[in-house]
């Protein structure tokens, strides 16, 4: 089995040819634009993205990333996202990875605190019940 299929979430985005900084590799900054793309996906399956019922929604709180593997172009990755804590009131953390699909290995690792947010108040708000609904279903938990 693939190493992105352990992700309940995973798409596959090419490296541009812009990605890469003056070094010849993937500059590191756009690791976070794929963790971004890979975040976006899981909330895409969570049915919480374009979601006007109400002024809650997601957002990033922290986020880090280990590089491991230098990626370059041309080459496509798969960015993976899963939730591996969902505990705690008005937060979840969701773990990434990027593989490279050229070389069949990890090229990074991160992982990112998502705050359940109201825009309208702008202050952190309990999980709603159906984000955590979604995350039993997507995580099979």
């Amino acid at each position: 089995m693939s190493d992105h299929l352990q992700f309940p979430v995973y798409i596959s985005l090419p490296i541009q040819w812009g990605d890469m900084d003056a070094f010849g590799h993937v500059n590191n900054i756009v690791y976070i634009k794929f963790f971004e793309s890979a975040r976006i996906a899981y909330f895409e399956k969570m049915g919480i993205v374009g979601d006007t019922a109400s002024n809650v929604g997601p957002i990033l709180a922290s986020t880090q990333c280990k590089f491991i593997y230098p990626l370059r172009y041309p080459d496509n990755i798969w960015a993976t996202a899963k939730v591996v804590d969902a505990q705690k009131n008005d937060r979840f953390t969701m773990e990434y990875a990027i593989y490279s699909q050229t070389h069949q290995r990890i090229s990074a690792k991160g992982s990112g605190v998502i705050v359940s947010f109201d825009y309208t108040t702008k202050q952190k708000v309990d999980l709603p019940q159906n984000w955590r609904k979604a995350i039993a279903e997507i995580e099979k938990i």
